[in-house]
C-alpha cells in the first residue's frame, strides 16, 4: 500500500513538472501600481504569460514594509502559482526585524532568478548650491540638509546611512510614503536630497528639475556623464547594485522552479527587453549570475551584507 501511494506521489509531482503552468499563476509586488518593482514585474508577467501559454496575473500587496507580501509568498501553496517580485529591500529585513518577521526568508522562500540591476543616483533640488558631490560634501560639513526616503529599513533609508557613515556627516532623514510625493517636494525645493534609481529620476534631470550628485556604480554610466561615483570616492562598500529577484515558496515543486528560471533567463536576452532597460541605466543579470544555485549564493550574501549596514547603523524597525 505504501509503495502504491508512494508512485502515486511521485507521478503527481511529474505530471506537475511536465503540466507547469496549466492554470493562471499570480505575482504579487508589495509596492503600488507604477513603481519599479511593479513595472518590471509587468513585463515579466506579460512576457511569461506569452511564453508559457498561460495567464500570469501581478498583484499589488503593499503594507508592513513589504513583510504583507513577503508573508503572504511564505504562506501560499508550495506549487509554483503564487510568485514575488521584490528588491534590494527584501535582504535587510530578516535583520531589521529579526524574530519579528513572520517567516524565515531563507528557509520559507527561495530565489527562481535575478532580473535586473542598476545603482542607485544620489539627487537633490535644484535650489542647492552645490554643483559636484565633492562640492555637496564640503557644503554638509557647514550646513544642515535632509535626506528624503520612503520608510526606515527601505533601500533608500539604508543607503543613506551607509553613505553618512563612510563620510562621517550628520543629516536629518525625512520620511515620505512613497517616491512620488520625494519627487513632488524636490521639484518644489521642499526637501534636499534623495538616493533613487536611474529611470524614476532621468527625464526630471534631463528637464533641469533635479540635479544629479553621485551615483553607486564603480564604472562610469552612460546615463549620467560626469556624475561622481561614491565608490571613488569612499571605497566598495558604497558599490551598490539595486536589484529585482522573482521569489518562490521554497517547497515549490523543482519542476515549476526550474521551468521559470529557464524562462526568465530567456528573457534576459530579449534584444527588446535589453534595449528598453539599457536605456533607462538597467542592466540584465549576466548568464553566469542566472541559475538559481548562483541567485540564492548572491541573495545569501545580500542579506549578509545589509544586516551589517543594518547593525552597524543601530537601524529600528518601524513600530
Amino acid at each position: 500500500m505504501r509503495s502504491m501511494l508512494l508512485c502515486l506521489l511521485l507521478v503527481s509531482f511529474a505530471a506537475l513538472g511536465q503540466e507547469y503552468p496549466s492554470r493562471a499563476v499570480t505575482i504579487i509586488v508589495p509596492f503600488p501600481a507604477g513603481g519599479p518593482t511593479d513595472q518590471v514585474a509587468r513585463v515579466l508577467a506579460a512576457k511569461f504569460s506569452e511564453r508559457l501559454g498561460q495567464p500570469f496575473v501581478v498583484e499589488n500587496v503593499t503594507g508592513g514594509n513589504t513583510i504583507i507580501a513577503c508573508s503572504r509568498l511564505a504562506r501560499a501553496t508550495p506549487d509554483g502559482y503564487t510568485l514575488l517580485v521584490h528588491n534590494l529591500q527584501m535582504s535587510a529585513n530578516p535583520a531589521l526585524y529579526g524574530s519579528k518577521l513572520p517567516y524565515d526568508t531563507e528557509r520559507d522562500i527561495a530565489v527562481v532568478g535575478f532580473i535586473n540591476r542598476n545603482p542607485l543616483v544620489l539627487v537633490g533640488r535644484t535650489a542647492l548650491p552645490p554643483k559636484t558631490l565633492e562640492e555637496l560634501i564640503a557644503y554638509m560639513r557647514t550646513k544642515s540638509v535632509n535626506f528624503a526616503h520612503a520608510g526606515v529599513g527601505t533601500t533608500g533609508y539604508i543607503t543613506t546611512a551607509l553613505f553618512l557613515q563612510q563620510a562621517k556627516l550628520d543629516a536629518l532623514l525625512v520620511p515620505y510614503r512613497g517616491a512620488a510625493p520625494v519627487m513632488q517636494d524636490m521639484i518644489g525645493n521642499q526637501v534636499d536630497l534623495f538616493f533613487t534609481t536611474p529611470q524614476s529620476v532621468l527625464p526630471l534631470i534631463a528637464a533641469g528639475k533635479l540635479k544629479a550628485y553621485g551615483i553607486t556604480a564603480k564604472e562610469p554610466y552612460a546615463q549620467f556623464p560626469g556624475v561622481a561615483s561614491f565608490v571613488d570616492q569612499y571605497g566598495p562598500k558604497l558599490e551598490i547594485q539595486y536589484w529585482h529577484a522573482l521569489f518562490a515558496p521554497a517547497a515549490a515543486p523543482k519542476a515549476a522552479t526550474e521551468k521559470l528560471n529557464a524562462t526568465l533567463a530567456a528573457l534576459l536576452d530579449d534584444p527588446v527587453i535589453v534595449k528598453n532597460w539599457t536605456a533607462t541605466g538597467v542592466l540584465p543579470y549576466a548568464k553566469e549570475q542566472r541559475s538559481p544555485q548562483a541567485a540564492q549564493a548572491l541573495f545569501h550574501s545580500e542579506i549578509e551584507r545589509w544586516g551589517g549596514v543594518v547593525r552597524e547603523n543601530k537601524i529600528h524597525a518601524p513600530e
